[in-house]
């Protein structure tokens, strides 16, 4: 009896353990693909504002309102088709949509810097926002498949750190590049690695772990089982429609499209700020320009991890956006007396801005079942699109205008304030009490 015990015992530990090490791979499978994916989406978005700060209206003969229009276009094709994108990376295959979104944008993206035409140069602009659309909601979506409520900050710190980390080395490239070959071929072979990314993550990813030969059975089954019990806990939803009742799904989408506003003004216009504040070449600043990604890229992974350690959203995500909004508020104050000061002041509000989109884009799933989560997802992703459409748009007219960039960032200062004090305001966000993974199997 004793030795069968013993036997049992010994049986479970080694189950256990194939468990822990296949439940690892993930973390070594799963994200850095999801982080190129999501980095080389950015890399494709962002350019544009150095295309403009490297004098794309002058070479387009173009107004600077137009080139504001350009620059936000992308953001009105984003919002269009997030929803029906995600209805069908839920309902067929989220890693085929992703796969067939890399390729488009791709090759939208190099037709960039061929297309002289202000009009066919808006459709694009507007055809490659449509592209780019399906990706936050389809990741977002192939994670909870992965990953559980324990893990899920982290994952989505470490997806959207793609946004940080390639502007922060795009910054310096792409401002050498453009020094070397000119904005419109910076735009063609920035637009290359994603068409070829397109075929690389069909060969690596799969929708469901039981699809994925590196999984096992047995780690597959726990897995499915704890995110089973997740579910379980959650309150039922039958249609998107009543999800749309929920008190806090229109609270999200509304402090989405403010904290948008903010982002998106700042990456867009940001290089072209420190060009004439620093009154630098393209390359000195996109040198200036990484600077405030990188200390994003810290706190976005220290915000991700102590979120996930205390099962809290809300009390990591409201801060920083307020803080950001006074940074942004301090630099308008000081842009006309020191360059220096005001450049301090971005610094801070670009790292927390960005630092608490993990703990935010937990708070859906953990708040609404997975037959809605992904659609609601899309949409408050949408009404971040319209913010992004905003503010890069109004914050492009206002430079254009006043001939200065301290109008824009008054309006990106009080639009994060306003998003920092609504999610403030958010109630039943996020239960702390609910934990799936036992101590000694979860991921540190």
């Amino acid at each position: 009896m004793t030795n069968t015990f013993r036997s049992t015992e010994e049986s479970n530990i080694v189950d256990a353990q194939g468990v822990r090490q296949a439940l690892r791979k993930r973390w070594l499978f799963i994200l850095p693909a999801v982080f190129v994916t999501y980095s080389l989406a950015y890399l494709d978005r962002a350019n544009y504002g150095f295309g403009a700060a490297a004098g794309m209206a002058k070479t387009l003969n173009i107004s600077n309102s137009r080139s504001a229009l350009l620059g936000a276009l992308f953001f009105l094709g984003y919002f269009l088709f997030q929803i029906p994108g995600v209805a069908i990376a839920r309902r067929k295959s989220a890693r085929l949509l992703i796969s067939l979104a890399l390729v488009s944008w791709g090759v939208l993206a190099s037709l960039t810097g061929l297309i002289g035409n202000f009009w066919l140069l808006a459709i694009v602009r507007l055809l490659l926002g449509v592209a780019e659309s399906f990706i936050l909601p389809a990741m977002l979506i192939l994670l909870t498949s992965w990953f559980t409520r324990a893990e899920r900050s982290r994952t989505n710190t470490l997806l959207i750190l793609g946004n940080p980390v390639t502007v922060l080395w795009m910054s310096v490239a792409t401002g050498y590049l453009i020094r070397a070959v000119g904005w419109q071929m910076t735009f063609v072979l920035e637009g290359i690695p994603s068409v070829l990314w397109g075929f690389v993550w069909l060969l690596v990813i799969r929708d469901r772990p039981d699809q994925a030969q590196w999984m096992t059975d047995t780690s597959c089954q726990y897995l499915n089982e704890q995110l089973h019990r997740e579910q379980s806990l959650l309150p039922q939803v039958r249609s998107m429609g009543s999800a749309l009742a929920h008190p806090s799904v229109l609270l999200l989408c509304v402090q989405y499209f403010f904290w948008s506003i903010g982002v998106y003004g700042f990456v867009l216009w940001l290089p072209s700020v420190i060009q004439v504040g620093a009154a630098k070449g393209i390359a000195i600043t996109g040198l200036l320009s990484a600077v405030p990604y990188l200390f994003a890229i810290l706190l976005m992974l220290a915000v991700g991890y102590f979120s996930d350690r205390s099962f809290r959203r809300k009390r990591f995500i409201w801060p920083c956006l307020v803080l950001s909004g006074l940074a942004l508020f301090g630099s308008y104050g000081v842009a006309g007396q020191s360059f220096w000061w005001a450049y301090g002041f971005l610094i801070i509000a670009g790292s927390t801005m960005y630092a608490p989109y993990g703990p935010f884009f937990a708070i859906i799933p953990e708040m609404l079942p997975k037959n809605v989560a992904g659609e609601v997802t899309a949409l408050v992703n949408s009404c971040g699109a319209l913010g992004g459409f905003a503010g890069t748009w109004f914050v492009g007219l206002l430079q254009a205008h006043t001939g200065n960039s301290r109008a824009g960032f008054l309006l990106m200062s009080i639009s994060l304030v306003i998003s920092g004090l609504m999610i403030l305001s958010l109630r039943g966000s996020s239960n702390d009490t609910l934990s799936t993974l036992p101590d000694d199997w979860r991921e540190d």
